[in-house]
């Protein structure tokens, strides 16, 4: 599987530089915009699992890269919480589009020319994943990830909902669930999730 694997982001690349090579060769590499990311990350052992359909920072961190020389610097980072709902509204607002209000997400061209803003106007973000009859061992459960802190909740008796500290426990190896400190903490961010 992992070979597969390896196989097809080898295919992607090279499609990824094949569009690329076709700008440049056009003339139109400059001023285009070119965004590559994917539809989750993949775990391959870490946790005791494998696949992508959980809350941990292997399956929710995702690609997001843009390239455009007239807007962004080269090698420019950004730590800013992006979410993938936030890409439609992005390109809408690039291409001078207004985005409809009933549209989810948050358009974060403004980072792309500055990067040190840092922040796209929310702290957190909601994970989602709904039971499916082809996973029947992953639950549903929804999570909040924030800068420091991820509260995962699962749906039913499943599983210990989980809290990690994500600088002092980036790996998310000690779940902080049950700790007396942390109750306070627990409940807010349960709170803030059916919110």
């Amino acid at each position: 599987m992992y070979k597969h694997y390896c196989e097809m982001i080898l295919s992607v690349d090279d499609s990824v530089g094949q569009v690329m090579k076709a700008l440049l060769e056009r003339g139109f590499a400059h001023n285009t915009v070119v965004l590559f990311t994917s539809d989750g990350g993949h775990l391959w052992g870490e946790h005791g699992l494998i696949d992508k359909r959980c809350a941990y920072e292997e399956s929710i961190r995702i690609p997001l890269l843009v390239s455009c020389p007239a807007l962004i610097r080269p090698g420019e980072k950004c730590d800013a919480i992006v979410s993938n709902i936030d890409v439609a509204p992005t390109l809408l607002e690039l291409a001078g589009v207004p985005h409809p209000e009933a549209m989810d997400g948050l358009s974060f061209a403004r980072l792309l020319e500055q990067p040190s803003t840092k922040q796209l106007g929310r702290d957190t973000f909601l994970y989602e994943y709904y039971w499916e009859p082809n996973y029947p061992h992953t639950p549903t459960m929804h999570a909040l990830r924030g800068k420091r802190y991820k509260y995962i909740r699962y749906h039913g008796v499943w599983d210990i909902n989980e809290l990690y500290d994500l600088q002092a426990d980036p790996h998310e190896t000690r779940n902080l669930i049950d700790r007396d400190e942390h109750q306070d903490l627990v409940r807010q961010l349960n709170r803030r999730l059916f919110e």
